[in-house]
């Protein structure tokens, strides 16, 4: 049974705790794809709301991470057009899964030891990818470790507000902004409904070297992770993942028309959501309105507003987010055989969900025959 969504003080924290992936990623699709960041935001906050109040547990709304890296790596090698084919086409293929059953079929191969050795991986990955943003700033992200460290068990006050305030606090006395130009592009800005036009050249781009190569880390990361974990956490609030799969389909079908960006469900997003506090559906419907209000409102400056926040807090985040989803993934106790799997599945997950999911799998089905012994 899916309880109420809080609004405390801890989903408000807890709200911001998927910070570590949105503002990079929004930041390059801005200056490097050149996508209007008030439509990214806007089609976030829309998401993020809709979501939150649907599943009632922190299911996050992120980027889709091979895609964004993809699309950003080099300037003008991919138009929006492309961004939004991709988006098009996952969207369609989750919602065929979903709506079909046939993800059912997929994640009923999973074991035990695969979703736990995807889950532990991808824990894995968002602590590495932390310390490489902290690099940026080692002083800064000592200081801001050691304020999470110290304020994550102290019940009092949320460490991702703490966290918050020495970011934009350090942002703003390092690279102090243009105050004027914020003021000038302050004022109600709505996102343009599009009539897309795609070419034939932009959609081949953007489904064969965008969209196919993220449907495996979706289906690991986005489909089977995040209902693994989020059952583990929330048993009594429960998850399938036809419907992952469907909303996973119907945000991406929706979202270009409003000029946003590939999207999926990402088990780290949860992981950092619920280290910071959030334990309900209203850390999404907080973070989701003040994305839309940011987008209405303050819409010309996002992109100088999100760097204001520094890169070295960013990975303290991720680092934290990443650290909770492998201690959630990790329950020792499990027999040999089960506990190889899911070592060997979560050193591949670094690499490829794609790929440690369907290794993961065969392994589980081979030492079942007796074919492997580990």
């Amino acid at each position: 049974m899916k309880t109420a969504n809080r609004y405390d003080r801890w989903e408000w924290a807890g709200a911001f705790g998927d910070l570590g992936t949105l503002i990079p990623f929004v930041l390059a699709y801005a200056n490097i794809v050149k996508l209007d960041p008030v439509g990214i935001i806007f089609v976030f906050g829309a998401a993020k709301i809709a979501v939150g109040l649907y599943y009632r547990t922190p299911v996050p709304v992120q980027p889709q991470k091979l895609v964004g890296a993809a699309a950003t790596a080099q300037a003008g090698a991919f138009s929006p057009e492309a961004v939004w084919a991709a988006g098009l086409f996952s969207g369609a293929v989750w919602l065929l899964l979903g709506a079909s059953g046939a993800i059912g079929l997929v994640a009923r191969l999973a074991r035990k030891p695969v979703t736990q050795g995807i889950m532990l991986g991808l824990g894995f990955s968002f602590m590495l990818e932390g310390l490489r943003c902290m690099q940026a700033d080692w002083l800064l992200a000592g200081a801001g470790f050691l304020l999470a460290l110290f304020l994550l068990g102290n019940g009092k006050i949320p460490a991702m507000l703490a966290l918050l305030v020495l970011g934009v606090t350090w942002g703003v006395a390092a690279s102090p902004p243009d105050w004027q130009e914020v003021g000038a592009n302050v004022g109600l800005h709505f996102p343009r409904l599009l009539l897309l036009h795609i070419d034939d050249p932009a959609a081949a781009q953007g489904i064969l070297l965008l969209a196919l190569p993220q449907l495996p880390l979706t289906l690991g990361n986005a489909v089977i992770g995040i209902v693994a974990e989020n059952n583990m956490l929330f048993p009594h609030r429960r998850l399938a993942e036809r419907e992952v799969a469907i909303s996973t389909g119907i945000i991406n079908l929706v979202a270009p028309f409003w000029g946003g960006v590939p999207m999926c469900h990402g088990a780290g997003g949860m992981a950092g959501h619920v280290r910071f506090g959030a334990r309900t559906g209203g850390a999404l419907v907080i973070l989701g309105s003040l994305l839309v209000v940011l987008a209405l409102f303050f819409g010309g400056a996002i992109t100088v507003l999100f760097a204001l926040f520094p890169r070295a807090i960013l990975g303290t985040v991720l680092f934290f987010a990443g650290l909770e989803l492998a201690l959630t993934a990790w329950r020792p106790g499990e027999g040999r055989s089960e506990t190889g799997i899911a070592l060997i599945t979560a050193a591949l997950t670094v690499w490829n969900a794609g790929v440690a999911f369907a290794l993961g799998i065969f392994l589980a089905w081979a030492t079942e025959k007796g074919w492997i012994r580990l």
